[in-house]
């Protein structure tokens, strides 16, 4: 999708370079390329590179700055994803926004994909996320927000067909959970694992694997929470949330997205508003014809068992995240996921071994008086 446009003039080069200059480049060879590229996009979509600024970072190594466009008689901005082809496989960016666009989401169309060196624009959807508006001390100011982030959720599981997706099978979910023990409970917590532990352990992942293979299948974002989802601009209200950071999509558990979207990594709510949300999806999913099942508690059940499955996956996730590539701050929010973690192996008495597993890990003395609370 890459597309030559011829150079832009000697001064115009010249401002691209410096705009690329206010940007931290570790590797000088990758920023020629930067100004190469965007100096060539310049004509062709009205690019201001003096206005280049960072945008926002993730977890991964992709980055994504912001430059203004003009665009007819109007002025618009433009994202630009940078992500090294070595470390990043964007193919995946490209291939779901199309699948998410076809499904009538709102999603950042790719406008320019150098897929050789990993530079893509794309067009803006904003600067707002919904979590930069989340009323976190009113859980029910936020209601109408959730329904929007519910109908998203429900347009795109809609859309659902096998063989469009990753399959999320058994190797992934194992993958998933082993990242657990070994960074979250060997690495950060310097915990070596016995026997026993390592048999509670197995036997806990092998009850939430099966339960998770069992779960009907439709598209999953696998990371459909608020950070991720922006608020529509001005005069675009009708396009409904933004969706971001969709490239890790699959094929997998109808209960994984809303799970995800009411057990945040960032924000915890009250298990009365939790429910609310959950049985409104639930509600309107049954009606739209999605595989929810007739049983409210039967779904609720599933949805906190999968719940568990991403809350120990990115317990490890932070832990590596901290220990291997050197970003603390994901770290911090571990005791969020130990709480949900216990929250629901608390509940449950297939799950019980596990939460005197964590309880040890994380030097609890007493499980008894453990109070449900925030989830």
């Amino acid at each position: 999708m890459s597309h030559r446009t011829p150079s832009t003039s000697p001064a115009a080069a010249a401002s691209t370079a410096l705009a690329a200059a206010r940007i931290r480049w570790a590797d000088p060879q990758r920023e020629a390329a930067f100004v190469a590229w965007l100096d060539r996009l310049g004509g062709e979509h009205g690019l201001v590179a003096a206005s280049l600024r960072p945008a926002s970072a993730d977890a991964s190594f992709r980055r994504y700055l912001r430059v203004d466009a003009h665009s007819g008689a109007g002025s618009a901005s433009r994202i630009i994803m940078d992500a090294p082809p070595e470390q990043e496989n964007s193919a995946p960016f490209v291939h779901v926004a199309g699948v998410m666009a076809a499904a009538g989401l709102n999603v950042p169309q790719v406008l320019n994909w150098d897929q050789a060196q990993g530079f893509m624009l794309l067009s803006d959807l904003g600067e707002q996320t919904m979590m930069d508006v989340i009323d976190t001390q009113h859980a029910n100011a936020n209601h109408a927000l959730y329904l929007q982030a519910i109908d998203a959720l429900l347009a795109w599981q809609l859309a659902s067909k096998p063989g469009v997706l990753p399959d999320y099978d058994e190797a992934l979910l194992r993958r998933e959970l082993g990242l657990f023990p070994d960074w979250y409970v060997q690495q950060h917590r310097a915990q070596v694992l016995d026997s026993k532990m390592l048999a509670t352990l197995e036997q806990s992942f092998s009850t939430l694997v099966a339960d998770a293979l069992r779960a009907p299948r439709v598209f999953v974002h696998c990371d459909f929470m608020p950070r991720n989802l922006m608020l529509a601009r001005p005069g675009q209200a009708d396009a409904g949330l933004g969706v971001l950071d969709f490239q890790d999509a699959s094929y997998g558990p109808i209960s994984y997205d809303i799970a995800s979207l009411m057990r945040d990594a960032f924000l915890s709510w009250e298990e009365d508003f939790v429910l609310d949300i959950t049985i409104r999806y639930w509600e309107k999913a049954r009606k739209a014809g999605l595989p929810v099942g007739d049983d409210f508690g039967e779904f609720y059940r599933a949805v906190e068992w999968m719940g568990l499955q991403r809350h120990l996956r990115i317990a490890g996730v932070f832990a590596r995240l901290t220990l291997r590539d050197g970003k603390p701050k994901y770290l911090a929010d571990a005791p969020r996921f130990i709480g949900y973690i216990r929250a629901t192996a608390a509940r449950y008495r297939e799950l019980k071994p596990l939460l005197r597993l964590v309880d040890q890990i994380e030097g609890i003395q007493d499980a008894s008086g453990f109070a449900f609370g925030r989830v």
